[in-house]
């Protein structure tokens, strides 16, 4: 089956660049140029990735990938960012992307990017399905569900994902690059700043008192770990 990629830039070089280097390695590819457009041809189609630019006409990039996953919409989404727009990389993980890459960038790294994230997906979807249960919290493999006390809470794929990938792992703490790379499936090069916004979402979804963590704990020095035991 084709994979399909949903391409959001305002500028025409940066989408025909990305455009022939992903129909080389066979993906389907729609390009729109505002987030407004975004939305619509997200509403009315199905897609496999996003590539979203962070700055774009009527509605910017946070806003769409903040609306897709408000929408229930956990498409992966890949974020283009220019340099020097450090908190806006935070913001863009904040409401969902599952990686960012920053302008100007190689397009044979985009392409590996966008490999990654797929991959990991199907990873995840491939694996064998049960119930773990840590604590007061239910984690369904097969319905990417996560239960805190009996109540159903959200997640986006990728904290599901990390969410798991700890529990899997329950005690034993895990470096950041060692989930940089069997997360995202990428070197980040020393920059491990998207674990810890995701590990920041877990806990605020999942402890009682999110500065205090009782469930995932953080080993100075090393990485995080989940905790059986209160």
């Amino acid at each position: 089956m084709t994979t399909k990629v949903l391409i959001v830039d305002d500028e025409e070089s940066i989408t025909t660049l990305i455009d022939h280097h992903l129909n080389q390695e066979g993906y389907m590819t729609t390009i729109v140029h505002d987030g407004e457009s975004a939305i619509q041809s997200l509403y009315n189609n199905s897609y496999d990735l996003v590539v979203l630019d962070l700055m774009l006409p009527k509605l910017s990039g946070i806003k769409v990938c903040e609306t897709m996953r408000l929408n229930q919409d956990d498409t992966p989404v890949i974020m283009l960012t220019a340099k020097g727009e450090e908190a806006d990389k935070i913001k863009g993980l904040n409401v969902g992307a599952d990686d960012y890459l920053t302008k100007p960038f190689s397009p044979k790294e985009l392409v590996a990017r966008i490999q990654a994230v797929l991959r990991r997906l199907n990873r995840v979807q491939t694996e064998s399905r049960k119930v773990i249960n840590i604590q007061d919290v239910e984690i369904h493999e097969d319905y990417y569900e996560v239960y805190k006390q009996g109540e159903h809470v959200s997640f986006t794929r990728k904290e599901f994902e990390l969410l798991l990938y700890l529990a899997k792992q329950i005690g034993k703490p895990v470096k950041r690059e060692v989930l940089l790379r069997d997360i995202w499936d990428f070197d980040y090069i020393g920059d491990t700043r998207i674990v810890d916004v995701h590990i920041s979402h877990l806990r605020e979804k999942l402890e009682d008192d999110p500065k205090k963590p009782t469930l995932i704990k953080t080993v100075r020095g090393v990485g995080y770990k989940i905790e059986g035991l209160t």
